[in-house]
């Protein structure tokens, strides 16, 4: 079993940048494939993309494509998420999760096993 501790968020004006850190405990962190999601006030629990576990893929949600980066550090049990040209629809609480070991990370919440508490994240305009 995995546990997933996030960290990194905050108020930032728009066009901001943040890097999220999620912080894995656990056996064989590099068995997991690691996604990220975000929860705005009043809606679902949006995916926001996933990485491999080795590192070597990414993918992202349409909205974030091109501002947000994920990447990894098996070697700390971690993975980071890396948001630019932060936008006022960014604001909202975003969690890191992970599926069983050895399982592809999916698009759906349901699809994963382990979730962090979650990190606010605030844009001004």
């Amino acid at each position: 079993q995995v546990q997933l501790v996030e960290s990194g968020g905050g108020l930032v004006q728009a066009g901001g940048s943040l890097r999220l850190s999620c912080a894995a405990s656990g056996p064989a962190f590099s068995s997991y494939a690691m996604g990220w999601f975000r929860q705005a006030p009043g809606k679902e629990r949006e995916f926001v993309g996933a990485i491999s576990w080795s590192g070597s893929a990414t993918y992202y949600a349409d909205s974030v494509k091109g501002r947000f980066t994920i990447s990894r550090d098996n070697a700390k049990n971690t993975v980071y998420l890396q948001i630019d040209k932060l936008k006022f629809d960014d604001t909202g609480v975003y969690y890191c999760a992970a599926p069983a070991a050895g399982v592809v990370a999916g698009l759906r919440p349901a699809s994963y096993n382990y979730w962090g508490q979650g990190t606010q994240v605030t844009v001004s305009s």
